[in-house]
């Protein structure tokens, strides 16, 4: 399910306190903890993640990892009593990986309960943990992406076609990859990003409109492939 644009899958389970989410997997009798795409959202792209060395049984809440962005620094906890058997090397290398796959390349940690029984009594499925997700996103004015925005371009008062001259030039200091968000009010912006995006190969992921405020989340690519002309003739 989807909670005001943020995932909440249901086959999981989830500590909506500590931003975590558990996900059992009988066949090994582990389970998976990430994070929620709510409150990766709220913390902004991850710039580091670190893992404590820690070995043993390990107590509820207990601290296992410590996650890291320009706008926020906490720890990873675990939702009930368990055991890590296994960290993931791929989000600590790549941080990113817990705000743009928060529920599955972007898992924390596997660990093995002590007992198998208490994640289904004191942590909460989907449809009991959507209200408080829903309270804490309104709270937090959280906005989920299908990518987490490096960064913003807001452009109130300035007719589309100035407007895209500065997303092009923003994009242009980019890497490949990267993700912005465009705010504008000009009322021709819907149409006027298609034809952008046909002109220049570069995706519109997604786009959302509050009031009189357009937002486009767009993709920096490394080839772009333009699907027509633009006004000038040039690709």
């Amino acid at each position: 399910m989807e909670v005001l644009g943020c995932a909440l899958p249901e086959d999981r389970l989830y500590d909506v306190e500590n931003g975590v989410w558990w996900q059992d997997d009988p066949s090994t009798g582990t389970a998976l903890l990430g994070l929620l795409a709510s409150f990766s959202a709220f913390a902004g792209p991850f710039r580091e993640l670190s893992f404590r060395p820690v070995d043993g049984l390990l107590s509820r809440g207990q601290s296992v990892a410590t996650v890291e962005s320009m706008r926020f620094v906490g720890a990873v906890r675990v939702p009930v009593a368990a055991e890590i058997v296994a960290r993931n090397d791929a989000a600590r290398l790549r941080p990113r990986l817990l705000n743009d796959r928060p529920y599955s390349d972007g898992w924390v940690v596997r660990a093995r309960p002590l007992r198998p029984e208490e994640p289904r009594t004191v942590l909460v499925p989907a449809d009991q943990a959507r209200g408080q997700v829903e309270e804490e996103i309104r709270s937090r004015r959280i906005r989920c992406w299908p990518l987490t925005p490096d960064a913003e371009l807001i452009e109130v008062g300035v007719e589309c076609t100035a407007v895209l001259v500065r997303l092009n030039e923003e994009l242009a200091r980019r890497a490949p990859g990267e993700a912005l968000l465009l705010v504008t009010d000009d009322p021709t912006a819907p149409i006027e990003m298609v034809r952008w995006s046909d002109q220049t190969g570069l995706p519109v992921l997604a786009h959302r409109q509050e009031g009189t405020l357009h937002q486009f989340l767009v993709e920096k690519l490394e080839h772009p492939v333009p699907r027509r002309r633009s006004a000038t003739g040039q690709r």
